[in-house]
């Protein structure tokens, strides 16, 4: 009977891609029959994210810098954990350079317009095809991503 093993990614297995305006991204694993993404980021001071809903729960943990939410009081500094419930519409902005932020989350996101009106929908396994075209374009053809 085999056992299941542990899988360890070393920090420097995964390429950080662009994803414009001083954003970087970096996938950790997806699990499209679960739903599942997880990935990193590293945000500027002054980088934006969309207005989005989330259709699933999302989890994150800050490991540097800062960022808020337009529509909510508090800043997430190094080491704050952030829980969203699946429903929550918000506005992520970066108060501070080489922000870097952990997010696990379910479901996909529904980025909106001023009025509310759908613009785009991501979810993890569009953001993994992103993510291994970006790597393959910088010379990085396999990189150990988790993926079931």
């Amino acid at each position: 009977m085999t056992q299941p093993e542990a899988v360890h990614i070393g920090r420097d297995e995964l390429p950080w891609v662009d994803i414009g305006d001083g954003g970087q991204l970096r996938v950790l694993q997806v699990k499209p029959k679960e739903g599942l993404w997880i990935v990193e980021n590293i945000f500027q001071a002054g980088y934006e994210v969309d207005t989005h809903k989330h259709t699933g729960p999302v989890w994150g943990y800050t490991r540097s810098g800062a960022w808020k939410y337009k529509e909510y009081d508090y800043v997430n500094r190094a080491g704050s954990f952030l829980y969203e419930p699946a429903g929550s519409v918000h506005t992520l902005q970066c108060t501070e350079d080489n922000t870097e932020v952990w997010f696990q989350m379910y479901g996909s996101n529904i980025n909106l317009d001023a009025e509310g009106n759908i613009t785009s929908v991501v979810d993890g396994a569009l953001t993994l095809e992103f993510y291994l075209g970006m790597c393959e374009a910088l010379g990085h053809s396999n990189p150990p991503v988790l993926v079931d």
